[in-house]
């Protein structure tokens, strides 16, 4: 009925059948633009980690729609801007990383050069000229906010506290890992030909692990059910406290992370608490960019960076406590070939869905009971445009 919630109060799920997006949204050009200007360009972008700008340096690249730089001042705080000049427009800083010879940036194209904070410093060999005000002519200010040893930005402006705000909540579940104490001890990079959103779908449902993903089901045995955790199965409240892996959501029996055979790589990382343990995964999302999931001995941070209407950039990052890849008996790659098997599976999956919806004979698909975080990111997906449309 109209205003009644469509999810379920007793057990995670929907109470009824839901229509899905327009299939004309995972493909319009028009459409993606649109998306790329309300949602990506409007919110909390995971643009690199806090270890990629030292002091005096900088980092340029896009995030969404915009070309954005960020740099590290010398006294440490940080500071993004539009990579764009404000005299016709050159970008500022090629896409990649530099060091600062002085505390200044300087257009490559006519030497106009603005401090860190963006103010417009000099114009060059350019003449003053009547009508110009150098203090109107500064670089175009960009959000940006650190977490977890991760910066982000946000083309529309903010600061920490906008960011904590938007995301606080999706990431709270991650915050016993010590992420900002890690560093990246490897990174693959993937670009799948689905839609970004398709991507997300993905990720918030296990309907599709039975059939895709099998060795994962065999490590969380509670995805060969084609549910995410206890409280999608209607009947938990049976029994809440069964400690059964295909009922409580943990890992098999002997297994410890998610890792070739299951076994934990070097020691369990400071901080997590008994239940962060006995989880084995623990999942922390920042929309539209980020996921990061957390096990006893590391931690897998995942970006979403679409690059058209059908096409996606995935980069993986695995991140462990400084020197804890070498050493000894500390076995990479038995916890990278894991997560590969399944990002390739995953990316086989949602391409397929692609080519279906990008030939769909209907208008929108349909939600089942256990998509509900679907819907609920279709709502959030509606919620984005109709913010900037208004």
């Amino acid at each position: 009925m109209p205003g009644e919630s469509p999810f379920r109060a007793d057990f995670n799920g929907l109470a009824r059948a839901e229509p899905g997006l327009p299939v004309t949204w995972y493909s319009d050009p028009d459409h993606h633009a649109r998306e790329m200007r309300a949602i990506f360009g409007h919110g909390w972008i995971a643009f690199c980690r806090v270890s990629d700008i030292a002091p005096a340096s900088w980092r340029a690249g896009p995030a969404g729609p915009a070309n954005i730089v960020a740099v590290r001042r010398a006294d440490g705080t940080l500071a993004a801007f539009h990579n764009v000049c404000r005299h016709r427009g050159a970008e500022i800083c090629p896409h990649g990383a530099g060091r600062l010879d002085r505390p200044l940036m300087v257009c490559p194209y006519h030497q106009w050069a603005y401090d860190l904070t963006g103010r417009l410093i000099a114009t060059g060999p350019a003449r003053s000229v009547e009508g110009f005000v150098r203090a109107e002519h500064g670089l175009i200010p960009a959000g940006v906010a650190e977490w977890g040893g991760f910066v982000f930005v946000n083309p529309a402006g903010g600061g920490q506290s906008g960011f904590e705000a938007a995301a606080s909540r999706d990431l709270a579940p991650i915050a016993n890992w010590p992420l900002a104490a890690l560093e990246v001890a490897h990174r693959e990079e993937i670009e799948v030909a689905c839609n970004w959103k398709i991507f997300w779908e993905n990720f918030n449902e296990c309907l599709h692990c039975p059939g895709i993903h099998p060795a994962l089901c065999d490590l969380v045995p509670i995805y060969g059910r084609g549910i995410m955790v206890r409280e999608d199965d209607p009947d938990w409240r049976a029994r809440p406290d069964a400690p059964d892996p295909r009922l409580a959501g943990t890992l098999r029996a002997g297994a410890e992370t998610w890792a070739v055979g299951g076994k934990a790589q070097g020691a369990a990382l400071p901080g997590l608490t008994a239940e962060d343990v006995a989880r084995g995964h623990t999942f922390g999302v920042a929309l539209p960019s980020l996921y990061v999931v957390g096990h006893v001995d590391y931690a897998r941070a995942v970006r979403v960076t679409p690059l058209g209407p059908v096409r996606t950039r995935l980069t993986a990052e695995w991140l462990l406590p400084p020197g804890r890849a070498a050493e000894p008996g500390f076995d990479l790659g038995r916890i990278v070939a894991f997560a590969r098997q399944v990002m390739a599976e995953d990316a086989a999956a949602c391409e397929m869905n692609q080519r279906g919806l990008s030939a769909a004979p209907f208008a929108q698909g349909t939600l089942m009971q256990e998509e509900y975080e679907i819907h609920a990111f279709h709502r959030w997906v509606r919620e984005r445009l109709a913010e900037t449309d208004g």
